[in-house]
């Protein structure tokens, strides 16, 4: 591959000077987790095992294979977290102990070998319902994760009348162990603006913990009911504007409600939530005032805490929430509507996340085309108004800081906004506009990711153009169909398109996609976003698995790569910023998640992420 030297030398240079010049912040709270082995069977005969390293583990660890007690390499492996047994077995029995300066720990748990490239996790899906989209969290404190699935029955948008289903969600274990159903009851309406939810461990124990807005006749995984059991707040549109709303924070384990405020905020005047975002109109239908969105930030920048939000057309409120000690409390409120705040209304997306990104080890709320401080104060809005897609991360490392790409709705002309962008990139710290493109164009979809060596850091295409930009927005040649998902697969450091039930390859010289892997027998969710249910660094080494639905809803799969890698860096999963991607991942829009550096061809090192793990530790080194 040819990488523009000049380039890199500046990405290096800005690289050393944040080792020369480093700032001193807190550790934040952050999953203990096991080693996540896996074993699996490919084509050819041969085992693949790939596993964890831990966020940390010092970088001189290595690693010992064992197959049914064996050894089965012949040096520790210290520049890799995968090995190819070509002499296994299908019903062999495999285990990883670390080497640290010598000295060996406890072996992981054993792990059988798969007879696939998925595991299949076994659903009670109601009838009439299907599974939708998931998220994880280690909810009993044993270092693996367990999965928490959004089951779908009827669902409608917002802009449309018609009943619906009780929203469902359900907790698995990997091996298909029911855990609990919380059923969200008939006044929470289904689809895919109403129901987010995080899984995520808000107060240390752990344990992960479940929170998601609730209703009168939402009933736990214990079986109680909040609020009046025989309230019927649906109106003949098959709406819910009135009655009450609450916010809930569940056990992760029993899925039992350890709490339950008023949601912040209240629906108030339902026409009252009209702006210049999506067409710069209002209504009075509950079309504008139900859009809902969720995330977990680090606020404080040692503990985690829940961000719920309502609105992003017009008026956008952020509430943020903390779990401490049994005790949930308000951490602050931010609300377009105040008096001098009204530049951040209508600026919001179909979706959210979270990143640090004024550097000062607190986590920002990246709202759109807007971004929310640390202590709920508004950090900047770019004007660019609402849209559908949107990627942040260091996607120019030779830039300091990270961006954002984002693609916009622009489809009524609104005095002021007329020559608003389609697609543009803006830093992620101040909302200066780097560069933009299609101005006055409603484009659907967009996606950045670095996915061509020959161009530093990401690569940026989009709906309603047939190009491929750099990070700097030059033109670059054709860009992939597939515009979706973007997932880190093979064993280069490239990242993948994943589209429907596809992960394919881009080829940079041909400029065409060369499909990897299918689903056979799986569906993707959410219509023509066509997204997984879940695509994450669940096990394994640090690239990512996709989780499916199988085609008639009875199962999960969960599919991983067996395709070796020479590159090694901690789980995804101790990045702080990839880690959060995964809590709001399942909100509204789905987005695939980015790490807080840049993961690509020609990256410098990755920073040592500053964490300190929650719950059980690591066996220690040196012992049996």
């Amino acid at each position: 591959m040819t990488i523009r030297p000049a380039y890199m030398a500046s990405v290096w240079a800005v690289a050393a000077l944040a080792v020369l010049a480093p700032t001193v912040h807190a550790q934040r709270q952050m999953e203990w987790l096991d080693r996540g082995l896996v074993a699996v069977q490919r084509s050819d005969g041969t085992i693949y095992v790939g596993w964890r390293m831990l966020g940390t583990e010092p970088d001189s660890i290595a690693f010992n294979v064992y197959r049914d007690g064996v050894c089965v390499n012949e040096t520790p492996i210290a520049d890799s977290t995968n090995f190819v047994d070509d002499r296994g077995a299908g019903d062999a029995t495999y285990a990883v102990c670390a080497v640290i300066d010598g000295s060996q720990a406890a072996p992981s748990k054993p792990a059988t070998v798969w007879k696939q490239d998925y595991v299949t996790v076994p659903l009670r899906t109601p009838e009439g319902y299907r599974p939708n989209d998931a998220s994880v969290g280690d909810l009993d404190g044993d270092g693996a994760y367990e999965i928490v699935l959004h089951q779908a029955g009827r669902s409608r948008d917002n802009a449309s009348r018609g009943m619906t289903d009780p929203p469902i969600l359900e907790a698995y274990r990997l091996d298909g162990t029911f855990l609990w159903r919380i059923n969200l009851g008939r006044n929470i309406r289904e689809g895919a603006h109403y129901t987010q939810f995080t899984v995520y461990d808000l107060d240390g124990d752990g344990r992960a913990e479940v929170a998601c807005k609730t209703a009168d006749g939402t009933t736990d995984g214990t079986g109680k009911v909040i609020g009046d059991p025989n309230a019927n707040w649906v109106n003949r549109d098959g709406k819910i504007l009135d009655g009450p709303e609450f916010f809930t924070v569940f056990d992760g384990q029993t899925g039992a409600a350890l709490a339950t405020a008023d949601y912040i905020p209240p629906r108030g005047d339902i026409g009252g939530w009209g702006g210049i975002g999506g067409n710069g109109s209002n209504d009075h239908n509950g079309n504008r005032v139900d859009r809902m969105l969720a995330c977990v930030a680090y606020l404080d920048g040692t503990r985690p805490s829940v961000v719920m939000c309502r609105g992003y057309y017009g008026r956008s409120v952020l509430a943020a929430w903390d779990w401490r000690d049994g005790r949930l409390t308000s951490r602050w409120v931010f609300d377009s509507a105040t008096p001098g705040l009204e530049k951040y209304s209508g600026q919001g997306n179909h979706n959210l996340t979270v990143a640090d990104v004024d550097a000062d080890g607190r986590d920002e709320i990246i709202y759109g085309s807007m971004c929310v401080d640390d202590d709920g104060s508004g950090l900047y809005s770019t004007d660019l108004r609402h849209g559908d897609a949107m990627h942040v991360g260091d996607l120019d490392p030779a830039r300091g800081g990270l961006e954002v790409w984002g693609i916009h709705e622009n489809e009524v002309v609104i005095p002021g906004y007329e020559d608003g962008f389609g697609a543009a990139m803006f830093d992620a710290g101040t909302g200066e506009i780097l560069w933009g493109k299609s101005p006055g164009r409603d484009v659907g979809r967009g996606v950045a990711a670095d996915i061509d060596p020959r161009y530093p850091g990401a690569e940026c295409w989009w709906s309603a153009s047939s190009v491929l930009c750099d990070a700097r927005g030059q033109e670059i040649g054709p860009r992939p169909r597939s515009q979706n998902f973007v997932v880190w697969w093979d064993g280069d450091l490239l990242r993948e398109t994943l589209d429907g039930i596809r992960i394919a390859k881009w080829d940079w010289k041909g400029g065409v996609e060369v499909p990897l892997m299918m689903a056979e027998g799986c569906s993707s969710n959410n219509g023509s976003k066509s997204t997984p249910a879940l695509s994450a660094d669940l096990f394994g080494d640090w690239r990512e698995e996709v989780t499916w639905r199988s085609r008639d809803g009875k199962e999960l799969r969960i599919y991983t790569t067996t395709m070796p890698t020479a590159h090694r860096f901690y789980t995804l999963m101790h990045d702080p910023q990839y880690r959060l991607s995964i809590a709001w991942q399942n909100v509204a829009y789905n987005q695939p998640p980015h790490v807080g550096f840049f993961l690509g061809a020609g990256m410098a090192p990755p920073p040592r992420p500053n964490i300190r793990l929650a719950g059980r530790s690591m066996a220690p080194v040196g012992s049996k």
